[in-house]
């Protein structure tokens, strides 16, 4: 019989935020599939867990991915864990899920913190729609393509980002959109953690003088979506100036009106209704 792979969410910051479900899932389990065990070992003496521990990252996936799906359809219950946040988000575990799927292994998850949702929560950014992007190529022609991509994205979009690169990623961002606003979240749920609300302008010359620390969630401002132009009949502009000559305009102030309104020439407008004084 087939075991079970459970997708484990673990803190992305403070250990308090592991949930009693998923500290009781992390004892009950048979094997961990963890992407750095030195990590998660930090994780599991904390809460006086002992577990077989298997490494499982972007490097070594797929070796480890097919001992890994052997060891369940035996029998054996894993917990897959990344080293903070929910594994499978911007993260290697999305194969190994992809892989149980395709084996009719019934996967589970375990709800826990992210930092994608928790920093646009505080982000004062809109949140009804998101797209979250990940982290940018290291490549300056892919990071910049990608960018360019994301030009007319009118949705908030979210991005990581690590402190060597946040320079260089705060100017591309703000040479691709120009000016937005955007909020630069660190060290989510850790001691030193930090929201700056600010403009990608200023953003960009932030930390020129002193050099970031920390992880960082971006949070940028989409760009104002693009009006649509309504359509008026020749038709439309008539009756728009006739219920203003009702409201007391005279014709050629009301076609005149209706005309900036609908953009139908005055002309024609004042002809039809010029015709019924």
């Amino acid at each position: 019989m087939s075991g079970i792979l459970y997708v484990i969410g673990t803190p992305i910051g403070n250990l308090q935020d592991l949930s009693p479900r998923a500290v009781e899932t992390l004892r009950q389990i048979d094997f961990i599939a963890a992407e750095d065990t030195r990590v998660t070992v930090k994780l599991l003496n904390h809460f006086e867990i002992k577990k077989p521990m298997i490494s499982y990252f972007e490097h070594n996936k797929h070796i480890k991915g097919e001992i890994i799906i052997n060891r369940i359809l035996s029998g054996e219950i894993c917990g897959l864990v990344t080293d903070a946040g929910m594994p499978a988000i911007s993260d290697p575990g999305q194969e190994l899920v992809a892989q149980c799927a395709e084996a009719g292994i019934t996967v589970l998850s375990i709800p826990g913190p992210t930092a994608m949702t928790t920093a646009l929560a505080v982000s004062g950014l809109p949140t009804g729609r998101f797209t979250f992007e990940g982290f940018l190529s290291m490549n300056k022609k892919n990071r910049m393509q990608h960018l360019n991509e994301l030009k007319s994205e009118t949705r908030t979009m979210v991005f990581y980002e690590a402190p060597h690169k946040l320079n260089a990623t705060l100017t591309d961002l703000y040479a691709a959109f120009g000016e937005r606003r955007i909020a630069l979240v660190r060290e989510i749920t850790k001691i030193h953690e930090e929201t700056i609300r600010t403009t990608l302008s200023n953003a960009a010359v932030l930390y020129e003088e002193t050099p970031p620390k920390g992880e960082f969630v971006l949070v940028i401002e989409g760009t104002p979506p693009t009006k649509q132009t309504e359509s008026f009949t020749l038709d439309d502009a008539v009756k728009k100036a006739n219920a203003l000559i009702k409201s007391g305009e005279k014709a050629a102030s009301a076609a005149k009106i209706a005309a900036a309104e609908t953009g139908i020439k005055k002309s024609e407008i004042y002809k039809i209704i010029a015709d019924k004084e």
